[in-house]
């Protein structure tokens, strides 16, 4: 059960007008995980998950989520009840209070927490008797939160949930989050904060121009992703290293600079045939590959 996979997606694709949004996705989330779903501004990321829980048709291709097809209307709307959902805008009915807007959430869900709930009250300091158009925007991002936290789901799905939040309020947000996941409860979120990110994500999905780049656990992506440095006592053309799994060379003289995503003993092998007289092995981050992954696309 723990490899089943809780979003799979083919060939999904949205078009609008000459420009497609999200191109030929093939996505696969499984279940009991923090996947992270990274990208610019534009990426495709909000679109995808419109499609994903029926909120905007694909224009090719499909998918499931929790094995229910998202083309599929009646089915898509029974499936809700199993997934909660923190959009990016944060929508919420400004002319309630927050003690209305938590008592009309909960009636839709019988598994409704209300320990949780209340937990959440205290720490997000939330006021109960203000209506949410008094709120400020981390505060609307807290009670949202709260909505979605308090349920059971199987599946969270959370577009910008720091959005707004202070660095007390990231902290909280993020400690909820791997609880959530101790729970099995399956987390799928899209974030600009890669610190944040790296701190809790199992898995990692890289979108730009809405085409997939990378799709790897970040354990994974931290044993292979390299940042190699060399010096030569002579020029070296870069097509010396035109190996597989180098991402990206930058040369300066003498001196030469390798991404790489796998092959560093390649990489490494082939410097000091070429007489290399530094050679320099780093790890990086998940920001550097993030930023380097999607200014080679």
């Amino acid at each position: 059960m723990t490899n089943e996979a809780v979003i799979l997606t083919h060939a999904l694709t949205k078009s609008y007008g000459g420009t497609e949004a999200v191109r030929g996705l093939n996505l696969s989330v499984g279940r009991n995980r923090i996947t992270a779903f990274l990208g610019r501004n534009g990426a495709g990321k909000s679109t995808t998950i419109k499609m994903l829980l029926g909120m905007i048709r694909p224009t090719v291709g499909d998918g499931t989520i929790l094995g229910t097809q998202i083309t599929n209307a009646e089915e898509n709307c029974k499936i809700r009840r199993k997934v909660a959902y923190v959009a990016e805008d944060k929508s919420l009915y400004d002319y309630m209070s927050v003690e209305q807007m938590i008592r009309f959430a909960s009636s839709f869900y019988p598994d409704w927490r209300t320990d949780v709930a209340k937990e959440l009250l205290q720490d997000y300091e939330l006021p109960l008797r203000r209506q949410v158009k008094q709120l400020s925007k981390g505060m609307r991002t807290k009670l949202a939160l709260l909505l979605a936290f308090a349920r059971r789901p199987e599946l969270l799905i959370l577009d910008e949930p720091s959005e707004g939040l202070d660095p007390v309020g990231i902290e909280c947000l993020l400690q909820t989050l791997v609880a959530q996941s101790a729970e099995d409860v399956t987390i799928f979120f899209s974030s600009h904060q890669i610190a944040e990110v790296e701190r809790v994500a199992d898995h990692i999905c890289i979108l730009e121009k809405g085409s997939l780049l990378v799709d790897a656990p970040l354990d994974q992506l931290r044993q292979f992703y390299r940042r190699i440095d060399l010096v030569f006592p002579f020029f070296v053309p870069e097509d010396e290293f035109l190996i597989s799994g180098v991402e990206r060379i930058r040369t300066s003289g003498h001196q030469m600079s390798l991404f790489a995503s796998r092959n560093t003993e390649a990489v490494i092998e082939r410097a000091h045939s070429l007489n290399a007289v530094s050679v320099d092995v780093a790890p990086v981050g998940l920001r550097e590959i993030f930023l380097e992954t999607v200014k080679e696309s």
